[in-house]
């Protein structure tokens, strides 16, 4: 004969073995590296360096800070790598001007016409991300490899100016390093006027103006 209290017991136990297992700790969250990325690019692009911190960054980026630290390093480190990868996937068309064009007045009139259009593209922040990022920059080593990568365009250019003067494209006395200046001067211009709301066409013209003053043989 089963008792009240060997059958409340036996339901219990059975009640137990129904009750469901208790759901194991989820895994944290994982994120797309390169979308996270492009993320932190546009958030540079659009504030600068200095005025992007991290919780900025890990409320674009979707990502907790941990996860930021663990992908890409700190703040530093995650703005040069932003830097390379907006020169991959956003600036690489002065490089391709340089390489492509046979001279160096053909190039420089392609980067400035490349400039107006990207520099002006409502897909993405307005400007040059190496030129505005360096704005009220206080940090002395990005400001320091901000400067290199604008000096290193201007290198480019010169270096393709004096190849033209040794073929004969340009006269012989031609300055070369105070062309390239200007030609770098006008594309930071150009960074500055389309954040200023400048449209294509406008800069376009500039780039034309600009052209007008290059020497011919």
């Amino acid at each position: 004969m089963v008792t009240n209290k060997e059958s409340e017991e036996k339901g219990g136990g059975a009640r137990a073995k129904a009750r469901p297992a208790s759901k194991p700790r989820g895994r944290p969250r994982s994120f797309d590296r390169e979308t996270a990325l492009e993320k932190a690019i546009l958030a540079f692009w659009e504030h600068g360096y200095e005025a992007t911190s991290v919780s900025d960054l890990t409320r674009v980026m979707d990502i907790g800070a941990p996860s930021l630290y663990a992908a890409f390093g700190d703040k530093q480190s995650l703005f040069e790598e932003v830097v390379r990868e907006y020169g991959v996937r956003y600036g690489s068309f002065a490089d391709r001007a340089l390489a492509e064009e046979p001279t160096a007045r053909a190039a420089v009139a392609r980067m400035l016409r490349e400039a107006a259009a990207e520099y002006t593209d409502p897909a993405h922040p307005y400007g040059c991300l190496v030129v505005h990022a360096a704005t009220n920059c206080s940090t002395p080593e990005v400001e320091e490899s901000l400067r290199g990568r604008r000096n290193a365009n201007i290198a480019a250019i010169r270096s393709r100016i004096e190849a033209d003067i040794v073929a004969g494209a340009l006269p012989a006395d031609v300055d070369a390093g105070a062309l390239a200046r200007h030609a770098g001067a006008m594309i930071q211009g150009m960074s500055q006027q389309a954040r200023d709301g400048a449209s294509r066409e406008e800069l376009e013209v500039l780039a034309e103006i600009a052209m007008s003053i290059w020497p011919r043989t």
